[in-house]
């Protein structure tokens, strides 16, 4: 997948693709991938309960870009994206780790590979403070196991099975972006 995200990253630095929101993100990356991965299907915002998983099982039930064969018992990717635009920064870290536990699962139940991009054009989310949920993405601490919802009432929690290092990677200006694969 890095091989397929460097030229998309490349546009994005060159102009020739333009990012404004998630949705613009979401749009763009699966054009990109339809074009750079005929003859798989690339869909948006699949239900999991269409490749045969069980709904229950699951943190979240679509993928934001899937791409399948046409024998959907072929399942090269699954793709979850953030781009926060409002700030928030420990409550959208903590859907970052709620995405990441998604992706585990998407790729236990049968996905080859299971990725989330983040990218952020807000150096808050790469930068500052590193205590907390912060070192995760700030400090290069390991992502792994428990992690609490770090506002309101701290009554959320996921637990990620893999270990994970968050690497920001430059794009342009302030707009860096990290690649997670599911272990």
């Amino acid at each position: 997948m890095h091989d397929l995200i460097q030229p998309f990253i490349t546009g994005l630095v060159s102009g020739e693709i333009e990012v404004y929101n998630e949705f613009s993100l979401q749009h763009e990356l699966g054009v990109f991938l339809r074009s750079a991965l005929s003859p798989f299907k690339v869909q948006f915002e699949r239900n999991i309960a269409y490749y045969g998983f069980n709904r229950q099982s699951f943190i979240k039930k679509e993928i934001d870009i899937s791409v399948s064969a046409t024998d959907i018992n072929e399942l090269p990717y699954a793709i979850e994206l953030k781009y926060p635009r409002n700030g928030q920064h420990p409550e959208q870290m903590f859907s970052f780790c709620k995405d990441i536990v998604f992706i585990e699962q998407l790729k236990s139940a049968g996905f080859d590979q299971a990725y989330l991009m983040i990218l952020a054009d807000d150096k808050l989310f790469y930068t500052g403070a590193n205590a907390g949920i912060y070192s995760y993405f700030r400090a290069g601490k390991p992502l792994h196991g428990r992690i609490t919802k770090p506002t309101g009432k701290r009554d959320g929690e996921v637990n990620i099975t893999g270990r994970y290092i968050i690497e920001w990677y430059p794009v342009v200006g302030d707009m860096k972006y990290a690649l997670i694969e599911a272990q």
